[in-house]
């Protein structure tokens, strides 16, 4: 929790700062904001390990091929990294690069996702084979 209210006060330190430069620089005010970016991600990083620990563990219990899991990991970093830089092209002033970014994210979560799809085609046609 300490991160998060640190975190959080940058953030605020920071939107000070950029409504304030953005009057008068908007290249420097849009650093600022792709520096506050980077702090929520590394806060949001620091949340993570906790989370990667319980998935090991549901891992072991179900006995899951670790490359599933890294699949998964992948995909939810895509999918937080892509969110990020949508706002900052947006910010930015370029709404339709960031909707560009989307696309192509989906595409590669998908892509990355090949083989968790793969299995489970395998599964259901064995499932329905035994029926």
């Amino acid at each position: 929790m300490d991160i998060f209210l640190k975190a959080s006060a940058s953030i605020l330190v920071m939107l000070i700062l950029y409504l304030s430069v953005s009057k008068y620089n908007k290249d420097f005010s849009a650093l600022l904001s792709i520096a506050c970016c980077c702090v929520i991600l590394f806060a949001a990083i620091s949340y993570m390990k906790p989370i990667i620990d319980f998935i090991h563990k549901l891992k072991n219990l179900g006995n899951i091929d670790s490359n599933f899991i890294r699949i998964i990991l992948k995909a939810v970093g895509i999918g937080m990294i892509t969110e990020i830089t949508v706002m900052i092209c947006a910010d930015s002033g370029n709404a339709s690069l960031g909707k560009s970014l989307q696309i192509l994210s989906s595409a590669v979560i998908l892509w990355i996702s090949l083989p968790v799809l793969n299995q489970l085609i395998d599964l259901l046609d064995q499932i329905l084979g035994a029926i």
